[in-house]
């Protein structure tokens, strides 16, 4: 069975690029452009982890996060941001507690390693 991943970002030109690098690997990809559609889609599409943009317009990744967390405590979430200073990967990793802070733009491969680890696919 595919490992469903739900991508949570404002940029369609993101969602489009995660969505063609993940499903050449195997796994099954649902976007979503915000962080009140994640939400509403939790239980529908019950996915395997989580990649949450933190800068949205109507919820910001932060509040999204943890909105996230009381409906589903055991799915892994790792931030996707163009935040990439190390004080936000720390607020990210220590502070809110993600299970993975990755910074655009990055490197396809190591992007798709990440993923399978943040899934226990490796």
């Amino acid at each position: 069975m595919n490992k469903k991943i739900m991508i949570i970002d404002d940029e369609d030109d993101t969602i489009y690029l995660v969505r063609s690098i993940l499903e050449v690997e195997g796994f099954e990809v649902v976007g979503v452009s915000s962080g009140a559609k994640c939400l509403e889609l939790l239980d529908i599409e019950k996915p395997d982890a989580i990649l949450l943009d933190l800068m949205m317009p109507d919820m910001d990744g932060w509040e999204t996060f943890h909105k996230i967390k009381k409906e589903l405590p055991d799915v892994p979430v790792s931030i996707l941001s163009a935040k990439g200073q190390k004080f936000d990967q720390m607020l990210g990793l220590n502070v809110l507690n993600a299970n993975d802070y990755i910074t655009k733009p990055f490197n396809n491969v190591e992007f798709v390693e990440r993923i399978k680890f943040l899934v226990g696919d490796t």
